[in-house]
């Protein structure tokens, strides 16, 4: 398949700048294969009545860290303004980042990070380019490591909004929570998974009140998740890899909701990534701690996953390809035109869909 089919026009105004308020008020299209009509107008606060007792949701713990650093190089007088987006975490001191612009940074470059009054006693975070690829990463060694770097990190970085978001606005002392799920604990996304943004308090009441049982995994969002796909034919896209897990606590409980006929609901495009990931050729989950780089398109075979709740995509990406080859191309077109129609908004902070599949993972 090429790129280009999975290409579609939306308008700008379609791009959500703030979440719904409260979360589980956002509107939530429901896609399925067969039923009359195939798409359904609801809200997120709907999800109880649209699931069974015995289902059971998977939602990603992933924390999102401020991982947006702003600072300035200096060499022979010569000051130039940096920005590194921390990626991974290497050791206690080292991570590799993405630094714009990357052709300003030689290897053994000192940047210095923050102001005044801010970190420690020092009033800087500093750090060495260790080494430099050719697609603007970096690795840097910090001179803080640890806690203390963690503790830099948190005071002097930015939330690294997306760029459909961060091109339009600024980010702000909100959005470290409002990019933030309720599920988070395990630091490490420099993106949120977002179908997660729309859980409140109120709504895993009313889920648990219904039957349906929840359970966390953690995949840590990578900044590949917004890169675009370069390749005219999707054979030749190489995926980027993150870093998940799945304790063997979850894993059989998962294992268990299936041998009771329970149908298995992905909470986010991650979540589905590293279920499949994990997945063997009958469905059953295995425990997991590994990178995964696993790429869906049409024509892959889903495992374990009979139901996905995640936002609308963009054009051309590889998380519409996902959606396609979950619910089919041509119905995911259609329901992303009623989307657009129906003043549905886009994007991270945008509204929700639940699609069912086009060929269900058990028959």
């Amino acid at each position: 398949m090429l790129t280009s089919d999975f290409d579609f026009d939306l308008p700008q105004e379609a791009i959500a700048l703030r979440p719904a308020e409260p979360r589980d008020s956002a509107k939530l299209l429901v896609v399925r294969p067969s039923a009359k009509p195939e798409l359904e107008d609801h809200i997120v606060r709907d999800l109880p009545s649209l699931l069974s007792s015995g289902d059971l949701l998977v939602v990603n713990d992933t924390k999102v860290i401020p991982a947006r650093l702003m600072g300035a190089r200096e060499r022979n007088g010569v000051s130039v303004d940096i920005e590194a987006t921390l990626l991974k975490r290497l050791s206690p001191e080292r991570w590799q980042a993405l630094a714009k612009p990357a052709k300003r940074l030689h290897i053994g470059d000192r940047i210095r990070f923050g102001h005044e009054s801010r970190v420690c006693l020092l009033g800087a975070l500093d750090a060495t380019v260790e080494e430099k690829g050719e697609a603007g990463e970096i690795t840097l060694r910090f001179d803080f490591h640890g806690a203390v770097l963690d503790d830099a990190i948190e005071a002097l970085g930015h939330i690294p909004l997306p760029p459909y978001i961060a091109s339009k606005r600024g980010d702000d002392e909100r959005d470290r929570s409002d990019y933030q799920t309720m599920f988070a604990a395990h630091e490490g996304s420099v993106a949120a998974p977002t179908a997660g943004l729309h859980f409140t308090d109120r709504l895993l009441a009313k889920l648990a009140e219904a039957g349906v049982g929840l359970q966390k995994l953690t995949l840590h969002v990578g900044a590949g998740t917004f890169l675009p796909v370069k390749t005219d034919d999707l054979a030749s896209h190489k995926m980027h890899s993150e870093y998940g897990v799945i304790s063997p606590e979850t894993a059989t409980a998962i294992n268990e909701a299936r041998a009771k006929g329970g149908r298995i609901i992905a909470v986010g495009t991650t979540a589905l990534r590293l279920l499949e990931s994990a997945a063997g050729e009958s469905g059953e989950v295995k425990p997991y701690a590994a990178e995964t780089g696993i790429f869906i398109k049409p024509g892959y075979r889903f495992r374990v996953v009979d139901a996905m709740l995640t936002n609308f995509h963009l054009p051309r990406s590889t998380l519409f390809m996902l959606v396609s080859a979950f619910a089919g191309l041509d119905r995911m077109k259609q329901a992303y035109a009623h989307a657009i129609a129906n003043g549905y908004r886009f994007y991270s902070y945008g509204d929700g869909c639940l699609l069912f599949p086009e060929t269900p993972a058990r028959v």
